[in-house]
């Protein structure tokens, strides 16, 4: 086969004119078929160009991302630099170093918590809240008092979180911790009163738990602070709900027996107390009089010696005297007959009709 090469040299002339004249924008004519070895290598080239400017891109949002971040007013952020603790961030906008050098976690420290014991509160579909019924005799309610009776204490713990390094870092689950050291504290403080006191003393049982508790929590450096304690009604257990108000009604006939016998002894023993002081005062009056008898007749004794010593004749004379003039009255008749009188009669009558006296009795003796 015989080539025409001057006509073949003419085809490509003309089909590269026609090709720059449709790369340039002008000419007519039909569209060539563009160059698919051409466009592939611009594909490849645009492709891993892309992808590079996109993964910078990204670099750039994450890094960025990671290193801005915000506070509420109500969160503290605790910043860890290789999981380390470095820094404490108060409200607002922060920067810090990138993801993986320095992380932040926020720690609300003005939020009110609360932990239930002994019920829980079911959020109805009315939005409503309500304490199940179904958890009213829970173990952790079931408790011992002092005088060996079993009830059934539910409370509530308020607390916050006042230490956000010790809250994080210290204990590792603060809340079992809280729900075990709440239940010990309360079953210790409800041990030492009676069933009476812990169904009628809520106030003063919640106020010493908190106060117990809150040391136990320091203690531990969980970095908690408790609020308050609320005690809910404080009960029996139903099954022993009829005997317990049987002993009730016993304890109350003793308690009103023992009113009653109160009374009677406040109404006797003041009055026996007044007998008894009324009769002391009455021997101490008569004993004082005794003494002060004795004393006036020992000074008067003295005074009577005294002058005795002084004219002892005059005075046994004026003590015979007197003497004899309490005592002769006291003898009924008295004969006086002289002693150098003789011949008396033995016998003689010296009766009413006699005249009493020493010489009348000489006269009729004579006759």
């Amino acid at each position: 086969m015989n080539w025409d090469w001057d006509k073949l040299r003419e085809k490509k002339e003309k089909y590269e004119s026609s090709r720059e004249g449709r790369q340039g924008g002008g000419g007519g004519g039909m569209p060539t078929p563009p160059n698919f070895d051409e466009f592939f290598n611009k594909m490849k080239n645009f492709r891993f160009t892309g992808i590079i400017a996109v993964l910078i891109i990204l670099l750039l949002i994450f890094f960025g991302n990671s290193m801005i971040y915000q506070v509420e007013l109500d969160e503290v952020g605790v910043v860890q630099r290789f999981g380390q603790f470095n820094r404490i961030s108060q409200p607002g906008l922060h920067f810090k170093l990138p993801a993986g050098v320095e992380d932040v976690k926020t720690v609300m420290v003005k939020r009110i918590r609360k932990e239930e014991f002994g019920f829980e509160t079911v959020q109805g579909a009315d939005d409503s809240v309500r304490f199940s019924d179904d958890n009213a005799e829970r173990e952790e309610a079931l408790m011992l008092t002092g005088d060996l009776n079993v009830a059934i204490v539910p409370w509530i713990v308020q607390y916050r979180i006042a230490d956000p390094y010790n809250y994080l870092f210290k204990v590792k689950n603060v809340k079992s911790l809280l729900r075990d050291m709440s239940q010990s504290t309360m079953r210790t403080v409800v041990g030492d009163r009676s069933i009476t006191e812990v169904i009628s003393e809520r106030i003063e049982i919640a106020q010493a738990a908190t106060k117990n508790l809150q040391k136990e929590m320091n203690e531990a450096e969980a970095g908690v602070n408790i609020v308050t304690i609320e005690m809910k009604k404080t009960n029996v257990p139903k099954a022993v709900q009829p005997s317990f108000n049987k002993v009730n009604a016993a304890i109350q006939e003793k308690e009103q027996i023992i009113y009653k016998a109160r009374e009677e002894y406040n109404k006797a023993v003041p009055a026996a107390r007044g007998e008894a002081r009324r009769v002391i005062k009455d021997a101490e009056g008569y004993a004082i009089e005794r003494v002060n008898k004795a004393q006036g007749d020992v000074a008067k004794f003295k005074s009577i010696y005294k002058e005795y010593a002084k004219a002892r004749q005059v005075t046994e004379t004026r003590l015979y005297l007197e003497a004899m003039s309490d005592v002769i009255p006291k003898m009924g008749k008295k004969y006086v007959i002289d002693s150098e009188q003789k011949n008396l009669l033995p016998f003689l009558p010296m009766g009413d009709g006699g005249v009493t006296g020493g010489m009348t009795t000489n006269k009729n003796v004579n006759k």
